[in-house]
């Protein structure tokens, strides 16, 4: 059974092609440990809610946009294993790869799938 991870995070807007520069070498580094399939994508139609939204979720800022992404691994051993070798690769590190966003409202977690339909 395929697990997931998945992500929310405030992003400046100014700073959308470092964040996709950043993305590219995040992707590959997961792919190397074993994902499936990595997503990040870019807010386009994220309605401002009155109690909850994604924009509060993550407290994004004026001038910053909310980016949701998710990696699809084969099986939770997989992405346990996975995680595990990515946050020991060098590549990694802040000072080698620093986030192009504010890290402390990023918004994460592992799923286990409850329905998939192709």
């Amino acid at each position: 059974m395929p697990y997931i991870d998945g992500f929310l995070a405030p992003v400046p807007i100014d700073g959308k092609e470092a964040y996709a520069t950043w993305l590219k070498q995040q992707h590959a580094i997961f792919k190397e440990y074993g994902a499936e399939t990595v997503v990040d994508a870019w807010e386009d139609d994220v309605p401002a809610g009155e109690v909850t939204s994604m924009h509060k979720a993550v407290a994004a800022k004026e001038g910053e946009a909310v980016s949701f992404g998710w990696i699809v691994w084969p099986d939770k051993d997989t992405r346990d294993a996975g995680w595990a070798k990515v946050m020991e690769d060098p590549r990694m590190a802040p000072d080698q790869n620093p986030m192009p966003f504010d890290g402390k409202r990023l918004i994460y977690g592992g799923f286990a799938p409850l329905l998939i339909t192709d």
